[in-house]
């Protein structure tokens, strides 16, 4: 069992976490752990659909996820937490259709250092992309279409 003390700690780190079908802001997510004065680093990951994969051209994609997905998306940001000294963060992921440009991912990290800051932020959004039940349905310009992440 985690004692309360590191509990209450953890809720107070964690600025903005969640999965929804509105657009996402990177100001805004950025200001959720820019006020932090003793951190000297802040490091931002912005994932945008983009307009190919491996050569094809992409024409839009669809995320979809899980019920239990904020679930998966806290433990991927408290596993962080336990293992750099983070002093805040958010990681917010969009649900839906999405066209070609639109942020898809948000993840910010604010630690006293800018290397633990990068290395944070690179952790969260890999295990997001790894471990968080989030599934992409892209469609190509051929027509054709399949889906990421849905493996096993």
């Amino acid at each position: 069992m985690v004692p309360l003390v590191t509990r209450l700690t953890s809720m107070e780190v964690i600025r903005m976490l969640g999965v929804g079908e509105a657009p996402l802001s990177v100001a805004d997510v950025y200001a959720s752990v820019a006020d932090v004065p003793s951190a000297g680093g802040i490091a931002l990951f912005s994932g945008v659909v983009r307009d190919e994969d491996d050569g094809r051209a992409v024409t839009d994609l669809g995320y979809s996820a899980h019920p239990s997905v904020e679930t998966y998306l806290r433990e991927v940001v408290e596993k962080a937490i336990a293992q750099y000294p983070i002093q805040a963060v958010s990681a917010v992921h969009r649900i839906g259709d999405l066209k070609i440009g639109e942020i898809a991912v948000i993840v910010a990290v604010a630690c006293p250092k800018r290397g633990e800051a990068f290395e944070a932020c690179r952790q969260i959004i890999g295990q997001i992309k790894d471990t968080v039940p989030i599934w992409k349905h892209q469609r190509f310009a051929d027509g054709d279409a399949e889906w990421v992440g849905a493996e096993g």
